[in-house]
């Protein structure tokens, strides 16, 4: 009978240690939000890939091979004749962290965000076409980088 109520008390102790480890943390879940400094890089990237297509298309290619993302960057890619106009609905600009680029195995280094976009072809002056989509830009040591519109 001594042997059951020590094993009863053991039982008792541990339970009583146990209960002390599981403490509550308070507070409230909150989904990772873009921030203000991450919405301007994204808004800035556009107003240069713009201004850069009001200048000429070499300036925007030029702009656009800058701005690839450096780990995605393909010297085979050859770039659409003439510019584009990019116009984001900076409201739909939201993190996309499972993102990987079509063809890539493995999720670009930085933070990826998607925003929705107007797309604007624009040759020798005059806009040829235009399209909604989805266009994804990666902060990456303070600045944004995209993904070229390659065409092969």
């Amino acid at each position: 009978m001594a042997e059951v109520l020590a094993r009863a008390a053991i039982a008792l102790a541990c339970a009583l240690v146990l209960t002390g480890c599981g403490s509550t943390i308070t507070g409230v879940a909150r989904p990772l939000r873009v921030t203000d400094v991450e919405r301007e890089l994204v808004s800035g990237y556009f107003a240069d890939l713009n201004e850069a297509g009001g200048q000429g298309t070499s300036e925007q290619h030029e702009l656009l091979d800058d701005t690839q993302h450096p780990d995605f960057r393909d010297e085979d890619c050859e770039l659409p004749a003439g510019t584009i106009k990019v116009q984001p609905t900076m409201s739909t600009l939201r993190l996309d962290p499972a993102w990987t680029p079509p063809g890539a195995d493995e999720h670009p280094r930085g933070v990826v965000l998607v925003v929705a976009v107007t797309l604007t072809v624009v040759q020798e002056g005059t806009e040829v076409g235009s399209q909604i989509g989805s266009q994804h830009v990666v902060l990456l040591n303070g600045k944004a980088y995209g993904f070229a519109p390659c065409v092969n």
